[in-house]
């Protein structure tokens, strides 16, 4: 019930903000798959899962950096939104949690759970920046599509450091799937695993008229 009244009051809350969604055709509704987009804001967080969440028939996931889960009101959001926390920097064993999180996220794809993951790793500053090959790696290992979104204007939404949103309105680009059937019988070398992030955000990037340049 909690679950189902938060879905409800966070989409109230973000409607005015957003201008335009495109491509809701090109969701899965009964298959896994991992949702990959940018991220230039904190609004960026439940943008994605309001729009996904009413064509899909299961729950969603998203990787985000543990680090929010020190803040008690942030945590019972991100746990009951299904949040899969992610150590990053230096933090004690921070490995083998984040091999955890790598191996609960596998099986939330294999009960056909979506999973949202910001390549980036962090916000960005409007451009696209570097992304980690972690997302290659879980499709790799799950054996499921990546569905590219491209987010354009939240960070004019809500911009670093703001507390508040302003009088602004974003929009939401959804491509189609991408498959990677023809690497799943191939060891999952640096190089393959850098081929298949960058085909991914190369992707984003046509969707929000920039280039990925790395």
């Amino acid at each position: 019930m909690a679950y189902l009244i938060a879905r409800l009051l966070i989409k109230a809350v973000y409607k005015p903000w957003i201008r335009k969604v495109e491509g809701v055709e090109n969701i899965p509704k009964e298959e896994p798959f991992i949702i990959a987009a940018n991220h230039s804001s904190y609004f960026d967080v439940f943008l994605l899962p309001i729009i996904i969440l009413p064509k899909i028939s299961s729950r969603m996931h998203a990787w985000v950096n543990a680090y929010y889960w020190n803040n008690a009101i942030i945590r019972f959001f991100l746990d009951l939104w299904g949040g899969i926390p992610m150590h990053v920097g230096k933090e004690e064993n921070s490995k083998e949690k984040n091999n955890d999180s790598f191996k609960l996220t596998v099986s939330r794809l294999k009960k056909n759970e979506p999973v949202m993951i910001f390549p980036e790793g962090t916000r960005n500053d409007g451009k696209l920046k570097k992304a980690y090959t972690g997302i290659a790696r879980l499709a790799l290992a799950a054996k499921v599509p990546v569905l590219p979104c491209g987010i354009i204007g939240a960070n004019k939404v809500l911009p670093k450091g703001k507390m508040l949103p302003r009088f602004a309105r974003c929009e939401v680009k959804i491509g189609k799937q991408m498959h990677f059937e023809k690497y799943y019988n191939k060891k999952p070398s640096s190089k393959i695993l850098n081929e298949i992030t960058r085909s991914i955000m190369n992707e984003i990037a046509k969707l929000i008229n920039q280039k990925y340049n790395y």
